[in-house]
């Protein structure tokens, strides 16, 4: 079994680092004097749609970037317009494919930044790493993105890991539900085997043997998970913990609701735990089933009233209500789009200013800085031996239509 894997802009200045490369005169695919060209794929329609919004709050942010005068006095990144192109790849790992290829050989990026999810970016990640074109940033948590950098040295995530995530869940079931049997719904990939493994893992070998009485798997093409819910309510099971994309979870809500199955705990992974999704749950199940659920987050909660007056929230607004060409400033997954953004954009100052593919990778492994639009108390920090950006994470309660803090923040891969 794998290992568990053991502000704002002026802040920017700070992490202008010299790099290998970094203020060479060496010219750089996807760079010249005046741009830097990036592209990623999104599933913008298809069974993962929901996801659509982040790559709109990432051209949000380049769009602000691009016209503010950052630390270095110019507009850009050292005078560079961020040029951002993204395709719709369905989540279909075929498709993504074939659009990574024509980003790469057609539209010469510099960088694959932020493409979505677990598969799709598993499908590109050895071309990517042959062709040498950083895979940065992914908009997954899949550990072995991050840990498998010795054979794909090209390729980092950015969010907190999924196994990392399942651990905290495993860990908060043992503490406050000791006993109490368990139902697991997981999507049957390398995303829902990770979170899987996390629980397990932290549960610990023979507490999870005992407890976990129903462990259904469903495909992320299904059309339904009925069948696996009435067998996890059949099963006994006290607690529900459901593994899955926003449309197969607020499926689950829905039908678990329909058959009076009433788990005295629900936990949902945060990829599921946005508003959409949310929204979708109250609606079929009604506020009272919804409310209790528990999940984590990392990043500023625009649906949550109580973050309005941070500072960073009102540059936020301010930013898509400038740029943001219709995004619904309260969806949590624009947020998501414009901290991954600003991410980036401190890499590129940190690779310096003839930026190369590899000095931006020397800049994404060795982080240790804030992002105004994490969370309070949130660090960016990497080495050349530990590649995950983001490891630390809040537990969240759903309340009346709002997530709210349920605890302190968790490091679920603690250094």
């Amino acid at each position: 079994m794998r290992k568990l894997i053991v502000a704002a802009v002026a802040g920017l200045a700070a992490l202008v680092l010299t790099v290998p490369g970094a203020f060479g005169g060496a010219t750089e695919t996807g760079v010249t004097a005046n741009t830097v060209v990036i592209g990623g794929t999104f599933p913008l329609t298809g069974i993962a749609a929901s996801y659509a919004p982040i790559p709109l709050g990432m051209k949000a942010y380049f769009s602000y970037v691009n016209a503010r005068r950052g630390p270095d006095g110019k507009r850009g990144v050292y005078g560079r317009q961020i040029v951002w192109k993204y395709y719709d790849d369905g989540y279909n790992p075929a498709q993504t494919v074939q659009l990574t290829r024509k980003l790469v050989e057609q539209d010469k990026v510099f960088a694959d930044v932020g493409s979505l999810g677990t598969e799709p970016c598993l499908a590109v990640r050895g071309y990517l790493n042959a062709q040498k074109v950083p895979q940065v940033l992914v908009s997954t948590g899949a550990t072995e993105l991050s840990a498998q950098y010795k054979q794909f040295p090209w390729t980092i995530g950015w969010q907190p890991d999924y196994i990392a995530e399942g651990r905290y869940y495993g860990i908060d079931i043992r503490k406050t539900l000791t006993g109490q049997k368990i139902g697991v719904l997981y999507q049957n990939d390398a995303y829902g085997l990770d979170y899987l493994y996390g629980l397990r893992a932290a549960l610990g070998t023979n507490y999870a043997n005992t407890n976990i009485v129903s462990q259904q798997p469903y495909d992320a093409a299904a059309p339904s998970v009925a069948s696996q819910v009435v067998r996890i309510k059949a099963s006994g099971a006290q607690v529900f913990v459901i593994i899955g994309l926003p449309t197969q979870t607020v499926r689950a809500i829905a039908t678990a609701k329909a058959l009076g199955y009433a788990p005295s705990r629900i936990y949902i992974n945060s990829v599921a735990a946005i508003k959409p999704a949310t929204d979708a749950m109250v609606k079929l199940a009604g506020i009272a089933y919804v409310n209790g659920i528990i999940s984590t987050s990392y990043y500023l909660d625009p649906s949550n009233p109580s973050t309005a007056n941070v500072p960073a929230m009102k540059l936020y607004r301010q930013i898509i209500a400038k740029y943001g060409s219709g995004a619904d400033a309260n969806d949590p997954q624009v947020m998501y789009g414009v901290a991954k953004g600003a991410t980036f954009v401190q890499a590129m100052y940190a690779a310096g200013k003839s930026p190369t593919r590899a000095s931006l990778m020397y800049a994404l492994t060795h982080m240790n800085s804030k992002n105004p639009f994490l969370l309070p108390g949130m660090v960016e920090k990497t080495s050349p031996t530990d590649h995950f950006i983001l490891s630390q994470m809040l537990p969240i309660r759903y309340e009346n239509g709002v997530w709210q803090p349920a605890g302190k923040l968790f490091d679920g891969r603690p250094r």
